[in-house]
């Protein structure tokens, strides 16, 4: 079966547009999987036609309809399941497409992307930006089990500071999600923990740093090597500053010291 993305902007909004389409639609015997508002003015529609003949004969019509305009055509791309899933669709950087916004109160579709993220096989390596307290850790975590993956942390100020050193039984599997937390680990004087960072990013598994600039400060990896930066802000006018982060690490590591001795480090 065929999956296909349809989307359109309406030109003239009569009544019965939207059934003369799905009627078109079931004529051709291209079924409908899923159909959502994703803008004002814009409808999209997941499709699955068994030969793509089906659905070449629905775009030929399509532009034969003066009521509506076609804005996309396509095999589906993550953006556009989820557009239709949730209504709308995520905001990307104009400069760097790589590079999606969200803000707190979408954390739902921030989970459901990132879990669709999760569900693929081989390497990916996703940046994670965002202010404390913001949801970065606990999103991660939430994609995780969406995804029916297990989590490991490398590094980490969840609940304490954690620096992980080996790896222990199945936690080498490539199913597995790695989290650091990149101002963790560069701030890390044990060789072995780097050592387990390298190992880890050579392995053909999911992989998402938190403050994914401070790492790549004291590292052999760059920002380009990133397939997904998401930026996680309180409200979209909300700036992220490293100054407030890595002090709020520092205060972390000096309470968890002062309670807890070293903290985590295995």
């Amino acid at each position: 079966m065929k999956e296909w993305y349809f989307e359109y902007e309406i030109q003239v909004n009569r009544p019965g547009l939207l059934g003369d389409i799905a009627s078109l639609l079931g004529m051709l015997r291209v079924n409908i999987v899923t159909i959502n508002g994703v803008d004002q003015g814009r409808r999209g529609m997941l499709l699955r036609a068994e030969h793509d003949v089906q659905l070449e004969r629905f775009e030929q019509i399509l532009s034969t309809i003066e009521t509506i305009k076609v804005t996309k055509f396509r095999e589906p791309k993550l953006r556009d399941i989820l557009a239709v899933r949730h209504g709308r669709y995520i905001q990307r950087d104009a400069d760097d497409r790589k590079t999606f916004r969200f803000v707190r109160d979408e954390l739902g579709l921030l989970v459901d992307f990132m879990a669709e993220i999760f569900k693929q096989e081989g390497h990916k390596l996703v940046g994670l930006r965002g202010m404390p307290r913001v949801g970065k850790t606990e999103s991660i975590v939430a994609a995780s089990v969406s995804a029916n993956k297990k989590w490991i942390f490398l590094s980490s100020t969840m609940i304490k500071q954690t620096v992980r050193n080996q790896l222990m039984g199945d936690e080498h599997n490539a199913n597995n999600i790695f989290i650091l937390d990149g101002i963790v680990t560069r701030r890390s004087s044990d060789e072995r923990h780097m050592q387990l960072v390298r190992e880890m990013m050579r392995m053909p598994t999911i992989k998402v740093v938190e403050h994914p600039d401070k790492f790549v400060e004291q590292s052999d990896y760059s920002i380009e090597d990133f397939d997904y930066i998401i930026e996680l802000r309180h409200h979209p006018e909300e700036k992220i500053t490293y100054e407030v982060l890595e002090k709020n690490t520092f205060m972390n590591e000096k309470s968890q010291g002062d309670m807890f001795g070293d903290g985590f480090n295995f």
